[in-house]
C-alpha cells in the first residue's frame, strides 16, 4: 500500500516514490527522536560557534532521512544542518555512541541486525547532508528545527524539501509532539503539487489541508513561535 497522498497535481521530477521516500524519512526520524527526547541529557549536547545547542537526535534525525533517501532513490544530494566533522575525534566517541544507538534503532530495528549499523555508517549518512545548494535539484533538511524545544519535551519539528531549479517542489514537515483533534499525537504534513495533506499519528490515511477563509480579521487565527527571541 503506498503512502501517496491524493490528489495532488503531480510533476515528472515528484513522482510517488519520490513523496513516500520522503515520508517515510520524516516519519523514521521522528519516531526515533521522539522516543529520544525523555532521555537526552546534558551529556548527550554539544554547542555550536553560534552558541546553539546540538543533540544526539539531530544527528540521528540527519543520518536515517539521509541514509533513507538513498535507500529507496539512488544517489542524492542533501543540504543538512548538521555537520559530521562534529561526530569524529575522540573527545566525541560518547556522542557518536548515542548516535549510533539511535539510528541502529530505525535503520535496523532487530537485535540480530543492530550491530551491522557502525560508526563510520553514522558518520557517512550524516556527511551527505554536506552537499552544496548550487546543484539543479537537491534536498535541504532541518533534521530537529526548534531544539530548545526539543530539550524542554516540547515542539519541534523535522524539515524536509526538495528544490529544483530554486523552486520548492515537494515539502514534509514532521511534528512528533504536535496533538491532534482525534486525540492522537503526532502529525505529518506533506505538500507538493499545490495542495497539502497530513497524516495523524501513526495512520496512513491522509487528510487533506486547508487554508480557512475567515470573513473578518477577528474570525482568524495565526501562529507565532513559542521561543519569545523569534517574535
Amino acid at each position: 500500500m503506498t503512502n501517496t497522498p491524493p490528489h495532488h497535481t503531480s510533476t515528472p521530477s515528484v513522482d510517488d516514490a519520490t513523496i513516500d521516500a520522503a515520508l517515510m524519512a520524516v516519519r523514521r526520524a521522528g519516531s526515533v527522536t521522539s522516543a529520544a527526547q525523555d532521555r537526552i541529557g546534558a551529556g548527550d549536547t554539544l554547542t555550536k560557534g553560534d552558541h546553539s545547542p546540538v543533540t544526539i537526535a539531530d544527528f540521528a534525525a540527519q543520518a536515517i532521512v539521509c541514509s533513507t533517501l538513498v535507500d529507496v532513490l539512488g544517489p542524492v544530494a542533501v543540504v543538512g544542518e548538521e555537520d559530521a566533522g562534529d561526530l569524529q575525534g575522540a573527545e566525541s566517541a560518547d556522542l557518536l555512541a548515542g548516535v549510533v544507538d539511535l539510528v541502529s534503532g530505525a535503520v535496523a530495528p532487530s537485535a540480530d541486525t543492530r550491530a551491522t549499523v557502525t560508526g563510520d555508517d553514522v558518520v557517512s549518512w550524516v556527511a551527505m547532508g554536506g552537499s552544496a545548494a548550487d546543484g539543479d535539484r537537491y534536498w535541504t533538511l532541518d533534521p530537529i528545527d526548534g531544539t530548545k524545544g526539543f530539550l524542554r519535551g516540547d515542539q519541534y519539528a523535522i524539515a524536509l524539501a526538495l528544490i529544483e531549479h530554486g523552486e520548492v517542489v515537494l515539502g514534509v514537515l514532521g511534528c512528533p509532539n504536535l496533538v491532534n483533534g482525534d486525540g492522537t499525537t503526532g502529525a505529518t504534513f506533506v505538500a507538493v503539487g499545490g495542495s497539502t495533506v497530513v497524516y495523524h499519528g501513526e495512520s496512513t490515511t491522509p487528510s487533506p489541508v486547508t487554508v480557512s477563509q475567515p470573513t473578518s480579521l477577528a474570525d482568524a487565527r495565526f501562529c507565532e513561535s513559542v521561543e519569545s527571541g523569534h517574535s
